[in-house]
C-alpha cells in the first residue's frame, strides 16, 4: 500500500461523544466506535469526501491534508462484505434459558404481571435486546415493533402503559453497542417479516440520536415501506418531540 499526500478525515477525540452518527454515514465503513470514541480503523478505508462531516453533532470532524495510506477502494468493498455479514457470525447463546425466545401473550403466565396494586407489566415477548432477538423469531411477524434507548425505561414512568402495550419491544444501546451490527440486524429483520409499523423512542442526550440514525439507515437498506415514528424523551422523564414519516 502506497503513501500520498492526500485529504483525509481527522476525528477529535475530546469533542467526540461516542454517538455513532458519523460511523452509519460513513459509507466505507472507515470510523467505528470504540471505547465510547469514534475511530478512524483504517486510513486506507477513508476516501476523505467527508460525507460523515455533517451529521456529527460535537463538530468532531474535520478534513485535513496529509501523508495517510491511499484509499482502496478493493479493500472498501471487501471489509464491507465482511461486515455485512457479521450479522450471521455475531454470537447468540442459544442455549441459555435466559435468550431462549418466549410468546408470553401464549404463556400460562400472565403478561399483567402484578408488582404493586397499580402497576402491572405490559411486556409480551422474549428477549428484548437487539442482539439476541432473532431476525426469524415468530412474535416480529405482523408485529407493531418498539425500538427503545435502553435508558428511557428508567427515565420515562410509564413506559409500559404508554409505549410496550400492545407492540413488540426491542431495547439497545446506540452508544455502548456496535451501531453497524444494529444497522444489520434491524435490516434483516424488517426485511424478513411484515412489520406493521415502528416507533423509535430515544434520549435527548447526543449519543442517543444514533438510535434515529440508524433505524433510518435499516428501514432504506430493507427496502420496506413502514410507518415511522420517533419520539425524544427528556432525562425528566417528559416527552420533547415527536415526529412520524
Amino acid at each position: 500500500m502506497s503513501r500520498i499526500t492526500r485529504k483525509i478525515i481527522r476525528i477529535d477525540e475530546d469533542k467526540c461523544d461516542g454517538c455513532g452518527i458519523c460511523a452509519d454515514a460513513c459509507h466505507e465503513g472507515a470510523i467505528q466506535i470504540i471505547n465510547g470514541k469514534a475511530k478512524l480503523v483504517k486510513e486506507s478505508y477513508c476516501d476523505g469526501l467527508g460525507d460523515c462531516i455533517g451529521p456529527c453533532p460535537q463538530n468532531a470532524i474535520t478534513i485535513e491534508e496529509r501523508y495517510a495510506d491511499e484509499y482502496d477502494e478493493e479493500a472498501v468493498q471487501k471489509h464491507l462484505e465482511e461486515r455485512s455479514s457479521s450479522i450471521d457470525k455475531k454470537p447468540v447463546v442459544c442455549s441459555c434459558p435466559g435468550s431462549a425466545v418466549r410468546d408470553l401473550t401464549h404463556s400460562d403466565e400472565s403478561t399483567e404481571t402484578a408488582v404493586s396494586d397499580n402497576i402491572t407489566s405490559r411486556l409480551s415477548t422474549w428477549p428484548v435486546q437487539i442482539t439476541l432477538v432473532p431476525p426469524g423469531a415468530p412474535f416480529l411477524s405482523d408485529s407493531d415493533l418498539l425500538i427503545a434507548a435502553d435508558c428511557v425505561p428508567f427515565a420515562f414512568p410509564d413506559f409500559h402503559n404508554r409505549f410496550i402495550n400492545g407492540r413488540v419491544a426491542l431495547v439497545g444501546c446506540p452508544k455502548l453497542d456496535d451501531p453497524g451490527y444494529y444497522t444489520d440486524k434491524l435490516t434483516e429483520i424488517f426485511r424478513m417479516n411484515e412489520i406493521k409499523s415502528v416507533t423509535v423512542v430515544y434520549m435527548e442526550v447526543p449519543c442517543c440520536c444514533g438510535l434515529v440514525q440508524l433505524v433510518h439507515k435499516a428501514l432504506i437498506q430493507s427496502g420496506k415501506q413502514i410507518p415511522l415514528s420517533f419520539l425524544k424523551i427528556g432525562i425528566r422523564g417528559d416527552i420533547l418531540d415527536e415526529m412520524n414519516l
